[in-house]
């Protein structure tokens, strides 16, 4: 498995249509200051669910609609496609080709998909922690952030080697389950 290609359409200062063609064994994006190399991680962190406008570097969720410049007018959506080569069967579906999207209307209205169907961010995180990636993996991966691995608390760690190992999905469940009030039986 490996992430094939990552395409931007109004996503922060992606106002054109990018996409990047991506390998086996790409480990960074290269590229001057004001290039956008931390627009293209924030985008991988948002199509994967993340929901906290701050992680994204943000004030609020509709920041990441491409607001306009002087020569250029504001869009009214952001959408970001990522497409990862399962040939290997990692992710749980059987695609060999699976493609994730996120849209974003600047009204706060936001759709998921996964092959082109309507899904919810629920449907888009299992097929993800199936796989032991999400969204928290690309946060941590920003440049700067590598202090702040090395400083995390022992149970912050722990929380990065479930997510790799995929064991932190069934550590979730369980503890939603636990919220969930118990029905007594009629007897």
């Amino acid at each position: 498995m490996y992430l094939k290609s990552l395409t931007l359409r109004g996503f922060k200062s992606f106002a054109s249509s990018t996409t990047l063609q991506l390998e086996p064994g790409i480990t960074c994006v290269v590229g001057p200051n004001g290039s956008g190399k931390s627009n293209v991680v924030d985008a991988l962190s948002w199509v994967m669910g993340e929901q906290g406008a701050k992680s994204l570097r943000g004030g609020k969720m509709e920041d990441v609609v491409f607001a306009g410049t002087s020569g250029r007018p504001p869009l009214g959506r952001a959408e970001v496609v990522l497409t990862i080569d399962n040939s290997d069967g990692a992710l749980p579906i059987r695609y060999t080709e699976v493609t994730i999207s996120r849209t974003m209307f600047r009204n706060g209205g936001s759709e998921y998909a996964i092959n082109g169907q309507t899904c919810r961010l629920l449907d888009v995180r299992r097929l993800l922690s199936d796989s032991g990636i999400g969204q928290r993996d690309a946060r941590h991966r920003r440049a700067g952030t590598a202090d702040s691995v090395l400083r995390a608390t022992p149970e912050e760690r722990r929380g990065f080697i479930e997510e790799a190992a995929g064991v932190l999905k069934h550590r979730k469940r369980k503890e939603k389950a636990l919220r969930k009030p118990m029905r007594r039986r009629a007897t």
